[in-house]
């Protein structure tokens, strides 16, 4: 694809979101009920391709149990409330009431307490207890002090994530994480990201990774792009994603590695775009939020949303539309695509005449900056 001029002494490449997307019909259309939507990782199957956010606001224990029973994959913020405070609650009931004003600061202070270990043990066993799939996630700064406490918990798939994730980084102060080899060392699958371009997604597969997050400044909680001026398009990053995927299973003699889109999906329109533009699972946020009794009790907040030094991310108020399963699954509630998210994807799937998740990666997208034709 060639560069744009931006000015006289830097060029660059145009790249599209969700919105500048559409997918295109094709000769055949197909009844929904013959259609699959699951998705495999490693030794695990589910029947819906997603993964649901390991932020506080989305996924708590109970949570995760939930969308694990619905086919899902929950993954639990090992850094978050949970593993601080013996009974979270309270604590999230005043994150949700704070004033605009000192909600950055109030959350600073709740979040400086010490993870403890023992928490992290007594979450991940709740979770296994009730017979789904544990996913777990810390960030690349406390992987190695919390890794081996997770997986004598017994966790199933281990998520390195962090805003931008990469296999070679440079410090003069620490010694960095090692990723290939840390991941050469486990006993379980590792998902890590999030990276946004060719390279960074082909240097991460390399490092032996299951899957990877895609997807840098996405998310609607997320204000990277604001205080970085670091973001890649959806669109675009799944699809650079997918080509360094295609060259990896070349390169590797036939190993494939996951991509999972993480940010920016709203509807099911978008979730299924982003499978159209080759994920095969996709990550949720904020839409999850919106679902009664998720934790955040109708706010939704990032990672970075209380930084110590530069925060990231925004408290955001979301509005509640339905249970879990309505968001997930159905029947909707409402009539623009933000809830039955996962019977949208069969639909549009059905509608291109598309059978499976790894069908539908070859449907054909064109450039239609618009919602409406």
């Amino acid at each position: 694809m060639a560069d744009l001029d931006i000015g006289i002494g830097k060029s660059g490449r145009r790249a599209y979101g969700f919105d500048d997307i559409a997918i295109v019909p094709s000769r055949r259309t197909r009844d929904p009920e013959d259609v699959s939507i699951a998705w495999e990782i490693d030794a695990y199957r589910f029947e819906l391709p997603l993964a649901a956010s390991a932020m506080d606001g989305v996924v708590s224990p109970q949570t995760a149990i939930e969308i694990g029973k619905l086919g899902g994959l929950g993954v639990l913020n090992l850094e978050g409330l949970w593993t601080r405070y013996d009974d979270p609650e309270p604590l999230l009931a005043e994150i949700a009431e704070l004033p605009e004003e000192r909600a950055t600061e109030r959350m600073r202070e709740i979040y400086a307490k010490p993870i403890e270990a023992g928490l992290i043990k007594d979450r991940i066993q709740q979770i296994r207890d009730a017979g789904v799939t544990v996913a777990a996630s810390l960030t690349p700064q406390r992987t190695v002090q919390f890794a081996q406490t997770v997986i004598d918990s017994g966790v199933d798939l281990f998520v390195i994530q962090g805003t931008v994730v990469s296999a070679e980084h440079v410090s003069s102060r620490t010694e960095p994480l090692n990723l290939k080899r840390f991941i050469a060392e486990l006993d379980v699958p590792v998902i890590v990201g999030g990276c946004a371009t060719y390279q960074s997604a082909l240097h991460l597969m390399r490092t032996g990774a299951a899957g990877i997050l895609v997807g840098v400044g996405p998310g609607t909680a997320n204000t990277t792009r604001e205080v970085l001026g670091i973001g890649v398009p959806m669109a675009t990053s799944i699809a650079d994603a997918a080509g360094a995927r295609r060259d990896y299973l070349d390169e590797s003699g036939g190993r494939y590695v996951h991509i999972i889109a993480d940010g920016g999906m709203r509807t099911g329109g978008d979730v299924a775009k982003a499978i159209a533009c080759g994920a095969d699972a996709v990550m949720l946020g904020s839409p999850l939020a919106r679902a009664y009794g998720a934790p955040g009790r109708g706010w939704h907040w990032g990672h970075a949303s209380h930084h110590p030094v530069l925060p990231r991310g925004t408290r955001l108020k979301v509005d509640q539309v339905g249970t879990l399963e309505q968001v997930l699954l159905g029947p909707a509630c409402t009539d623009d695509g933000t809830t039955n998210l996962f019977g949208g994807l069969r639909r549009a799937m059905a509608m291109t005449g598309y059978s499976s998740i790894k069908e539908f990666q070859k449907v054909e997208v064109m450039v239609a900056p618009t919602r409406r034709s």
